[in-house]
Formats: structure tokens, sequence, C-alpha cells
């Protein structure tokens, strides 16, 4: 059996805490593909998210040291790469879960 650092739980806490906050993943997301894009461009892939907002989500983004800005505008950095790399399975995973709902959902 594996067992869990005590320095471990903290840590992972704290980057879950950091992809919950509002619109953090689908900034990920947005810039999965390496393109960067300019705020606006940014704003318009992640869809429905106020400058504010999205401001503010580059800020923690940046400080947190998985996203940056370059001439061309907001990319990730190889940090943020390799968390979008091991979140990469979401796709298919979602898939199968959408499946296996409405597999199981009652019908009305």
């Amino acid at each position: 059996m594996r067992t869990v650092s005590t320095h471990a739980t903290p840590v992972v806490g704290q980057l879950l805490a950091l992809l919950e906050a509002r619109y953090a993943m689908r900034v990920l997301w947005a810039l999965r593909d390496g393109h960067p894009q300019t705020f606006r461009l940014l704003q318009d892939s992640v869809g429905g998210i106020t400058p504010n907002t999205l401001n503010t989500r580059i800020k923690e983004l940046r400080a947190a040291a998985l996203l940056t800005h370059v001439g061309e505008g907001y990319t990730l950095t190889t940090l943020g790469l390799d968390l979008i790399k091991r979140l990469g399975d979401l796709q298919g995973f979602a898939a199968k879960w959408s499946h296996n709902l409405s597999a199981t959902s009652p019908t009305e």
C-alpha cells in the first residue's frame, strides 16, 4: 500500500484550491495547444469570463508558475504544460463518465 507523506497532502490541497478558482482550469485548458494568446483572445477562448476575473486568474496562475507572458501573449510554462499533460486523460474520462451517466440515468 502506498502512503502519502504529510507534506504531500497540504501541497495537493494548495494545487486543488488554485485550480478550483472560478475559470482557472478553463484558462489553462484554453492554452493547452501551446500557442500564445492575447488577453482578448484568451477571454474569447475561455468564454463568459469578465476582464477582472481573467486578470485575477492570470495573476494567480503566473504567481503559481503555470502561466507566463511572452511577446505574442499568454502561454503555459513548462510546469503548466506538465500539469495539462497529466490532466490529458480528462477528456477520455469525461466521455466515459458521460456515457456511464446516460446509461444509468432513470428514464422518465
